[in-house]
């Protein structure tokens, strides 16, 4: 895999919208975070533009894209939001000059659907707090973000929860995000290949039997079978219907994997949402109270 080149004080990062629309003012405190840094933020023209649910039409957000892509000087893309849009985009966008000179594109959530495409083209990604989300993100999980992009090394403990179903010393490529992207991209150009790598995963607001439904279609699809282990993000709100299922998402998740998996990671839409390097080679140690998960 490749590592894009990481960041030094007075490098130009691009802020753009490929999803949902985005004011301003919910990016300010993010801005000022990435100056503190020594970055030069551009913004995107289009980054605050509005087409109904969406940060301005599929050709503005292209275009933004595309240009951010190809300028180069600008050394990382910082996404603004996720939601919903980034789909309607991807079959448009040219990565012939990225893929020459790969530069780190940093969100989450829908932004999961840019990770994996990316991923098969052999480059690194950040999982990571979208600018959005910056005002009320724990300070270890902005600053998980500056560790990665300045060359620093990323590590984790993690407090072990009793529901893991644990394993020896695992290294593999880490692979994943958003559950119901993942689910959304199966059989697609963007879609990953899984086996012998770690899966993270991680969803907010479903019910319980569409939480089931994802995974057993993953399944199904041979995106389940072989993995080295999984690590659970924070699954927010997921959700009873009507008629209860009467499993927990706990449950559900040791149903569908016959292999190590770890719950209880800060990863996801939560406050504590660390950074994690999709592309790269994870070793996960578990010792008598924390899961060790370091980044190589």
């Amino acid at each position: 895999m490749t590592t894009p080149p990481y960041l030094n004080p007075g490098d130009k990062v691009a802020i753009i919208s490929t999803a949902k629309r985005t004011e301003p003012t919910e990016v300010n405190q993010a801005l000022a975070v990435l100056q503190s840094w020594g970055l030069k933020p551009v913004i995107g023209q289009y980054a605050f533009a509005s087409h109904g649910f969406l940060a301005g039409t599929d050709v503005q957000r292209l275009a933004d894209f595309q240009q951010t892509l190809d300028d180069p000087d600008i050394k990382a893309i910082f996404f603004t939001k996720g939601g919903y849009g980034t789909l309607r985009i991807i079959d448009g966008v040219d990565w012939t000059v990225f893929k020459q000179n790969p530069k780190w594109l940093v969100g989450y959530s829908d932004i999961t659907l840019l990770h994996a495409h990316v991923h098969n083209f052999g480059i690194k990604t950040l999982h990571a707090v979208m600018l959005q989300g910056y005002t009320k993100s724990t300070p270890d999980s902005i600053e998980s973000i500056k560790r990665v992009l300045f060359g620093e090394s990323l590590g984790y403990k993690i407090p072990i929860d009793p529901l893991n179903r644990a394993g020896e010393v695992t290294e593999g490529v880490l692979v994943g995000g958003n559950l119901s992207m993942l689910y959304a991209i199966t059989g697609s150009e963007s879609d990953i290949y899984t086996s012998g790598k770690i899966l993270f995963i991680e969803d907010i607001d479903e019910y319980l039997y569409h939480y089931d439904r994802m995974l057993i279609s993953l399944k199904r699809a041979g995106k389940l079978a072989n993995l080295k282990a999984v690590i659970v993000g924070a699954m927010v709100d997921i959700k009873e219907s009507t008629i209860p299922f009467d499993m927990t998402c706990e449950e559900i998740t040791l149903q569908h994997f016959d292999c190590p998996v770890y719950f209880g990671f800060p990863g996801g839409h939560v406050p504590d949402n660390r950074a994690l390097i999709i592309g790269s080679t994870v070793k996960i140690t578990p010792d008598n109270s924390t899961i060790n998960i370091d980044f190589l």
